[in-house]
């Protein structure tokens, strides 16, 4: 018999989200008629652009001619998708980058668990909590953790809370440990992180030889033009981060698969023997080996979403979405809850009322008005207490939604 990946045993319970639509089935079986929202996971509800469609049209009628058919593609993307990206997300923004310095990719879920695997089992790891719960699982999943306690926190991680105090976003630790997992605008607390803020990480990445893995996915929802979009604003950043970014919220495509890394050529680790390695090297060997390329019908519609009118299409999308959160956010103050965000990201973190339990509160809201949310303790122990709510849905049923919280714990 094989023996299997023992650490994999480690993993508390399910995935956060698999657990929750679990829980709503079977409260959907025992209570047929009631009509549920779900304001839970984070995915988009509305269609693509239209520039995006008219370019994966295009991209599939170049798949039936012999003379624009395309098989394999670049390992690290098409010229024309990595070029934009270039242009539209970091030149646009006083960066400069080299073409092959972007990693074209099927999800920044999948990059943020995979990217681990380029860093030895030994290294120490830094999360902000509540965090993206993938940072923490693909690391106990490699072997980097201890068994976790009572109160849900692994042996071999550092947790930082991110708490009220802080305003959600802590500062950097006074030790030193090799990665540290930053996101901003943040899942699921919201908040995102100023110039200084951002730039103290940076200073003590330098000192400290820490790398620090960036998860910027919800870049499209900052508001204030002064917050930075990416970690390579921060002078030094290339020299110890590595940022993610995807398509899934800023342009509908969480069914359609696309994002991207960057990994600069600057970055370096240490190997075993003492000796400096390119981690840009690394991961590239990495992709070539494990991964064979985003579509070519996908990447046309990546490209589209920088398109003039790709980027007032999805610039209108994410501006809905965030009408959504500002809804939610003036309707649960009205309604009596201490909330947070939903300035800069597109969900709501409010505190539970009466110091219910995040999971009780879960099973409160879905009974009484049929609306689903996200426990906070499923992102880490310093969720507990607090909840998250997403602005991804219908303005109907948002509306909908607020109007059955109000009437319910409207005091």
């Amino acid at each position: 018999m094989a023996h299997i990946n023992d650490h994999y045993l480690k993993l508390e319970a399910g995935y956060l989200f698999p657990e929750i639509g679990r829980r709503v089935r079977a409260y959907q079986d025992a209570n047929p008629d009631a009509p549920v929202i779900r304001l839970g996971i984070g995915d988009v509800t509305l269609p693509l652009a239209p520039a995006i469609v008219a370019a994966l049209h295009d991209a599939v009628e170049d798949m039936s001619r012999a003379e624009d058919f395309k098989g394999y593609g670049p390992g690290q993307g098409y010229p024309f998708l990595v070029e934009a990206i270039l242009e539209h997300d970091f030149r646009s923004r006083g960066v400069e980058l080299e073409a092959d310095e972007v990693f074209v990719s099927d999800g920044s879920k999948q990059d943020s668990g995979n990217i681990q695997e380029v860093f030895g089992t030994d290294c120490s790891v830094l999360v902000t909590d509540p965090v993206y719960p993938v940072y923490v699982d693909t690391n106990v999943m490699a072997g980097r953790t201890g068994e976790a306690d009572g109160a849900g926190y692994y042996e071999g991680i550092q947790y930082l809370p991110a708490d009220e105090a802080n305003g959600f976003v802590p500062p950097p630790p006074e030790g030193r440990v090799d990665l540290a997992y930053l996101c901003s605008p943040n899942n699921p607390t919201g908040s995102a992180m100023t110039r200084e803020q951002l730039t103290a990480w940076v200073e003590w990445a330098r000192r400290s030889d820490a790398v620090i893995l960036f998860d910027a996915a919800y870049d499209a929802f900052i508001s204030d033009p002064a917050l930075p979009r990416s970690i390579y604003e921060i002078p030094g950043a290339k020299e110890c981060a590595i940022e993610m970014r995807s398509f899934s919220k800023r342009a509908g495509f969480t069914g359609m698969r696309c994002a991207y890394t960057i990994v600069p050529k600057e970055l370096r680790g240490r190997a075993g023997n003492g000796e400096e390695v390119s981690i840009h090297s690394l991961w590239s060997r990495r992709q070539a080996t494990k991964f064979n390329e985003v579509p070519y019908i996908i990447q046309r519609g990546a490209a589209a979403v920088y398109s003039q009118e790709g980027q007032t299409q999805t610039a209108e999308q994410v501006a809905y979405y965030m009408e959504n959160a500002r809804r939610v956010r003036e309707g649960l103050s009205a309604a009596g809850f201490t909330v947070f965000a939903g300035v800069h990201a597109p969900y709501i973190w409010l505190r539970t009322p009466d110091g219910l339990s995040s999971w009780d509160f879960f099973d409160l809201l879905l009974d009484k008005t049929h609306v689903v949310g996200t426990p906070g303790s499923g992102f880490g122990p310093a969720g507990e207490g607090y909840f998250r709510i997403s602005a991804f849905n219908s303005r109907e049923n948002v509306n909908e939604a607020i109007a059955r919280i109000e009437q319910t714990f409207r005091s």
